[in-house]
């Protein structure tokens, strides 16, 4: 038999539907798969083997009985940001404690109306707050790559779905459920030489998301190729009248973008994309896409995004400051950590002390001063005046172009512990990607090279709002010129 954890989403599907193999069968490969790798990856923090075999069992008979969905049968896992009913749900964080939603988040319960099975939550940055997966309460995760120099250093799968890239790309999963604030599911995504793609902002329902910042957040998966990315998306996307910022527009079948050919496309290259500084890696990659897709029949405009230099100083004023709101909800009183004090202010003081880490905290920090009295014109309001020219920007640029061709990430996976005491240059891991959260428009990012030491790097597309079709499109053809077929090696299982 194939081996059933190296299949795409998309030949899975074909397997099942062809009853080469069941979903209980392809579930129980991955339930074992994660019993032999997760210990060093650290990927899953809740697996539920018992649920997904359950559910594998369920989804054998509807398709026996002719009532498959669209991803029946398929094993997933679940980024632990997304509520599930009755499995736990932290958000990585101590003070929810052993949190069990009695709901279900819109974004896991199209996926369950369609037939898929969960095999438990995956690892993530305390809140997603983070470009590293080192700031979970349940450790770091472990990017299944290695460099090529003979190092053994752990390095990083990005943040902060950073357990979503590294179960997808060590094939822990068929697919993952992400999540991007500024980056969170292509800069892993490019990290571990997975796609990941963030649609734009409404497309996916937030309700059941644990928040982080409101304005930015949007879900999203992580998958193996870009037409796995499409599948997903095609299901995780709706209108919900639960969330007031869902958009009630209609959704393509984003899989019929893959193939389209891309000859006459416009594809605008920003100058401001190219930092001091970038690996001469980058540089070759990007001007390498650029080749990829002339060769294709794209026209390559030079185009400029002025106001890109001031991305990530508003990012990190306008996140901060919505998370300072949204996690004040955090206090000991209704559900998650409570920790005892003399006073009712000694009990939220001790709480929040326990139970945010220190890059939560920092963050909190940040947001609540940005907010307060004398602060909020000089800070939060001039970052979102700034918010709006970069979005003009891009209004600007889209005039004369159809998508937008940059690198992901200004540099491959680095090694945990690297950048931890140096929050500037953790930061900076989101300089590409944060524009998009910022205007609100889709990206993705697609797997296309290796560095020299060996490691995946990803180029990323930006199209207009609601042209997720564009993206994919142009994603796929770099897919399809790269043939990135590299994979990490096994380590784990010497």
């Amino acid at each position: 038999m194939t081996d059933l954890t190296g299949l795409t989403l998309s030949d899975a599907l074909d397997g099942l539907n062809s009853k080469a193999f069941s979903s209980e069968e392809i579930t129980t490969a991955y339930v074992d798969a994660i019993e032999k790798a997760n210990g060093a990856l650290n990927a899953y923090i809740l697996q539920t083997p018992e649920k997904a075999i359950d559910m594998a069992k369920a989804s054998d008979a509807r398709r026996a009985k002719g009532e498959a969905g669209a991803l029946e049968g398929a094993p997933l896992g679940i980024k632990d940001l997304f509520s599930t009913e009755g499995v736990r749900t932290t958000a990585c964080s101590h003070i929810l404690g052993e949190f069990t939603p009695p709901y279900e988040s819109t974004v896991t319960a199209n996926l369950w109306r369609e037939g898929a099975v969960m095999l438990g939550k995956l690892n993530m940055d305390e809140f997603a707050m983070g470009s590293s997966n080192e700031t979970s309460f349940y450790g770091n995760v472990i990017n299944p790559w290695r460099r090529n120099d003979g190092g053994n250093a752990d390095l990083t799968p990005g943040g902060s779905s950073g357990g979503s890239a590294s179960a997808v790309a060590a094939d822990l999963c068929l697919a993952a459920t992400a999540s991007d604030t500024g980056g969170s599911i292509r800069q892993p995504a490019s990290f571990t030489g997975t796609v990941g793609i963030k649609p734009t902002y409404g497309r996916a329902s937030r309700f059941g998301m644990v928040a982080f910042a409101s304005s930015l957040d949007q879900a999203g998966p992580i998958a193996k190729t870009v037409k796995d990315a499409a599948i997903m998306l095609n299901v995780m996307c709706s209108h919900d009248e639960k969330d007031s910022t869902s958009l009630k527009v209609e959704q393509p079948d984003w899989t019929k973008a893959i193939g389209e050919p891309v000859k006459g496309m416009k594809i605008g290259v920003p100058k401001e994309y190219r930092v001091d500084g970038m690996p001469e890696d980058i540089e070759k990659l990007w001007q390498q896409g650029i080749d990829w897709l002339k060769a294709a029949g794209c026209e390559i405009v030079d185009v400029s995004l002025p106001h890109t230099k001031y991305a990530l100083p508003a990012y990190y004023i306008v996140a901060p400051a919505e998370a300072s709101s949204n996690l004040a909800r955090y206090d000991g009183m209704r559900y998650g950590l409570r920790q005892a004090g003399d006073n009712l202010t000694e009990i939220y003081q001790n709480t929040r002390a326990e139970g945010f880490g220190a890059e939560v905290k920092r963050r909190l920090m940040i947001g609540t001063y940005v907010l307060s009295a004398g602060y909020y014109d000089a800070y939060y309001l001039k970052a979102q005046k700034v918010r709006t020219k970069i979005l003009q920007d891009f209004q600007n640029v889209f005039e004369e172009v159809d998508a937008l061709l940059t690198p992901t990430c200004p540099s491959a996976a680095f090694a945990l512990g690297e950048r931890m005491d140096d929050p500037i240059s953790m930061y900076l891991n989101d300089v590409f990607t944060v524009t998009a959260n910022l205007a609100g428009l889709p990206g993705i990012s697609v797997p296309v090279a290796t560095d020299h030491h060996g490691l995946p790097m990803g180029l990323q597309v930006i199209g207009k709002a609601l042209d997720e079709s564009a993206c994919l499109r142009v994603a796929a053809q770099l897919e399809e010129a790269a043939q990135f077929n590299a994979k990490p090696a096994n380590w784990w299982s010497a």
